[in-house]
C-alpha cells in the first residue's frame, strides 16, 4: 500500500491533520489484512499449497515451512508499511538501516537455525520471521519520533474515505506482487503435471524454475534501481520542454540497462551450473534441468533492459496507458498464456519457452512505442499559442469575492466564466493560469496543458515504481499552491483545476457547476473546437471521464456530485449569455 505517496501528498497540500490519519488508517489496514492473511494461511495451508502445484514430496516440507512463515505475515506487512511511511518522512536511512538490519540478521540465521540447530525448513522460517519481528520493532519505535505529522489516540481511527484513497494508492504495487503470484501458481502447476512424464520428476522443475525466476528478479530490480533514480530527471525536463535531455538521459540509462542484461545474459548461457550451484547441490538430473532452464527461459533476458525502462520512462512523462501495458504485457497477457499453450504442445520444455517468447514479445511492443515517442521528441518543439484571460479588470464588486467554475466538457463553462468576470470586471483565470504556473515551475506551457485536470482510469497502476510522488502529483500541489495565491490577491474567476475543493475552506467562495444536454455539447465541440460530429460524443465523454477521474483522485469526491457547489445551472435553459447574467445577479445579492 502507498501510505508514503498519500502522506506525500497531503503534506504537500499542507494538511497535516488528514496526512497524520492516513498514516495511522495505512497502519490499521496493513493490521487488519495480515491479520486476515495469517489466519487463512494457517487455516488454508495444504489447499493454498494444492493450488501453487506442490508435489506430495515436497508437502511435508511446504507445510513445516509455510505454517511459521504464515505467523510472520503481520510483522512483514506492517513492517514494509511503516518503512515506506519513513521514506516519506524524510528518513530514508532509518528505513534502508532498518531494511538492511533485517535482511543480513537472516542471512545470520539461517546457518545457525538449519545446520547448528539442524531445524532444516523450520529453522529457515525461523530465522526470517526473526528478522522480520526485528526491522518491524524498529519500524514501530520510529513512529514515536515522526516529524512531518502528529499520531495520537484519534488519529488512530478507521475514517473509510481516507483508506479507501490509501488502498487505491496502492493497487499498482498490489497488482504487481499478486501478477508474480499467479505466475508462480501457474507455472508450478503446469511443471508438476509435464514434469511426472519426464525423468526429471515433477520437483526438480518446480524447485529450479523457481530459482531461476528470482535470479532474474533480481536482474530486473538492478534495472528498475537504474531506471528509478533516472525517472525525476526524465520527468522534469520533459515536462520543462528539453527534449534533448529527455533523449540524452533516456540513452543513457537504456545502455546501462542493456549492459546490465547483457552481462546477465553471459552468466546465464556459461555457468548457469554455478549460478544453481549457489542454492544447494543436487544429483545429475538436477543440474542438467538447470543449466537447461538458464539457457531457454533466459534466453533473451537481454530484452529486459529496453522492455523495463521503457514502462518507467512512459509513466514518468505521464503516459500512463502505455506504461501501464507494457508493465502488464509481459508477466500476464503474454507469458501465463504461452506457458499454458507451448506446454500442450512442447510439454516440460514448452513451459521454459514461454520465457524467451514473452521477453521477446513485451521487447517488440516496447521497441514499437518506444520508437513512437522518440519521433515525437524529435519533432521541431511548437509552443502552443496559449489564449490570455484577456479581461478587463474595473471590479464592480463591493467586496473580496471568488468564483469557481467547473464545467462539462462542452457545456459552454469556459465562456460563462469569461462573461461572468467581464460583467463583474475581476479576472479570469483559466489559461493565464497556465502561464503563471509555467513560470513559477520552468515546466512547458505545453506539458501543463496537456497533463493538468487529466487522470487516466489506468495511471495508479503505474505508480508502483515511485517512492514518493509522481509528476502528476507535483503538477496538482503547485497548481492548488497558485490557486491559494491568486484568491488570496483578487477577486476572480477560476475554471475548474478543483479550485472549489481547494478553496472550500473561504466565506468569500461561490462554486458553480455548468452542466448541458449531450446534444448541445456535441454541437458545441463541433462548432467551436472543431470536432467531427461523429467522433464528438466520444471525445465528450472521454475529456469529461478524465476530469471526474481527476477530481476524484484528489478531492475524495464525485465531479458531478452536485451537493459539492452552491449553484449548478444547466446552460442550455437560459443559453451561456444569460447564464452568465443570472450567475452576476447571485454573486451581486450575496
Amino acid at each position: 500500500m502507498h501510505q508514503s505517496s498519500y502522506l506525500s501528498l497531503k503534506l504537500g497540500e499542507k494538511k497535516k491533520e488528514e496526512a497524520a490519519k492516513g498514516v495511522a488508517n495505512g497502519v490499521i489496514i496493513s493490521l487488519v489484512i495480515s491479520i486476515l492473511f495469517c489466519t487463512i494461511s494457517l487455516i488454508f495451508m495444504p489447499q493454498l499449497l494444492n493450488a501453487f502445484g506442490c508435489t506430495e514430496a515436497l508437502k511435508e516440507y511446504a507445510l513445516d515451512y509455510g505454517y511459521i512463515i504464515a505467523i510472520g505475515i503481520p510483522f512483514f506487512m506492517i513492517g514494509t508499511t511503516l518503512n515506506s511511511i519513513i521514506r516519506a518522512d524524510g528518513n530514508p536511512k532509518y528505513s534502508m538501516t532498518s531494511m538492511i538490519i533485517g535482511a543480513v540478521l537472516n542471512i545470520i540465521l539461517d546457518p545457525i537455525f538449519i545446520f547448528v540447530f539442524k531445524m532444516g525448513v523450520k529453522g529457515a522460517a525461523i530465522a526470517t520471521i526473526i528478522s522480520q519481528f526485528v526491522t518491524f520493532v524498529m519500524n514501530i519505535a520510529y513512529l514515536r519520533k515522526i516529524k512531518s505529522v502528529e499520531l495520537n489516540r484519534n488519529t488512530y481511527k478507521i475514517d473509510i474515505n481516507i483508506s479507501k484513497k490509501v488502498l487505491g494508492l496502492g493497487i499498482s504495487s498490489f497488482i504487481t506482487q499478486m501478477s508474480v503470484v499467479v505466475v508462480m501458481a501457474v507455472s508450478n502447476n503446469l511443471l508438476r503435471k509435464y514434469g511426472e512424464v519426464t525423468k526429471y520428476g515433477p520437483e526438480i522443475p518446480i524447485a529450479v524454475l523457481g530459482i531461476v525466476m528470482k535470479i532474474s528478479q533480481i536482474l530486473n530490480s538492478i534495472i528498475i534501481g537504474i531506471v528509478v533514480g533516472a525517472q525525476p530527471i526524465i520527468g522534469y525536463n520533459y515536462g520543462a520542454n528539453k527534449k534533448e535531455r529527455v533523449k540524452e538521459t533516456l540513452k543513457i540509462v537504456l545502455s546501462i540497462s542493456v549492459i546490465v542484461s547483457s552481462v546477465a545474459f553471459i552468466l546465464f548461457q556459461t555457468i548457469p551450473d554455478k549460478l544453481i550451484g549457489i542454492f544447494g547441490s543436487g544429483d545429475e538430473n538436477y543440474i542438467e534441468f538447470a543449466c537447461l532452464a538458464f539457457r531457454i527461459f533466459l534466453l533473451l533476458c537481454i530484452c529486459n533492459g529496453i522492455q523495463i525502462p521503457s514502462g518507467i520512462f512512459f509513466q514518468a512523462i505521464g503516459k500512463s496507458a502505455k506504461s501501464a501495458i507494457l508493465s502488464l504485457s509481459r508477466q500476464i497477457l503474454i507469458l501465463i498464456p504461452s506457458m499454458i499453450i507451448l506446454g500442450q504442445i512442447f510439454g516440460l520444455n514448452g513451459v521454459l519457452y514461454a520465457g524467451p517468447v514473452a521477453d521477446g514479445c513485451a521487447f517488440i511492443l516496447a521497441i514499437i512505442l518506444l520508437v513512437g515517442e522518440m519521433k515525437k521528441l524529435s519533432n521541431k518543439n511548437v509552443k502552443i499559442q496559449t489564449l490570455v484571460d484577456d479581461i478587463s479588470t474595473d471590479n464592480q464588486l463591493s467586496k473580496h469575492t471568488i468564483i469557481t467554475i467547473s464545467r462539462e466538457y462542452g457545456s459552454g463553462g469556459r465562456y460563462v466564466g469569461r462573461l461572468v468576470a467581464d460583467k463583474l470586471g475581476i479576472k479570469l483565470y483559466d489559461k493565464d493560469l497556465i502561464i503563471k504556473l509555467s513560470e513559477e515551475t520552468g515546466l512547458s506551457e505545453e506539458y501543463i496543458e496537456s497533463n493538468e485536470q487529466k487522470r487516466e482510469t489506468l495511471a495508479n497502476l503505474n505508480d508502483g515504481y515511485y517512492f514518493s510522488l509522481n509528476n502528476a502529483d507535483n503538477l496538482f500541489l503547485n497548481e492548488a499552491k497558485l490557486i491559494k495565491k491568486l484568491a488570496d490577491n483578487e477577486s476572480c474567476v477560476i475554471i475548474g483545476r478543483c479550485a472549489d475543493f481547494i478553496l472550500k475552506d473561504r466565506k468569500d467562495i461561490t462554486k458553480i457547476f455548468i452542466y448541458s444536454d449531450i446534444e448541445n455539447k456535441i454541437r458545441r465541440a463541433t462548432e467551436i473546437y472543431g470536432l467531427e460530429k461523429a467522433k464528438a460524443e466520444k471525445e465528450i465523454k472521454r475529456i469529461n471521464k478524465l476530469r471526474a477521474n481527476h477530481y476524484k483522485f484528489y478531492t475524495e469526491r464525485d465531479w458531478n456530485d452536485k451537493s459539492n457547489y452552491d449553484i449548478c445551472i444547466n446552460s442550455d435553459v437560459l443559453g451561456v449569455e444569460k447564464t452568465a447574467d443570472l450567475i452576476c445577479d447571485m454573486i451581486k445579492s450575496k
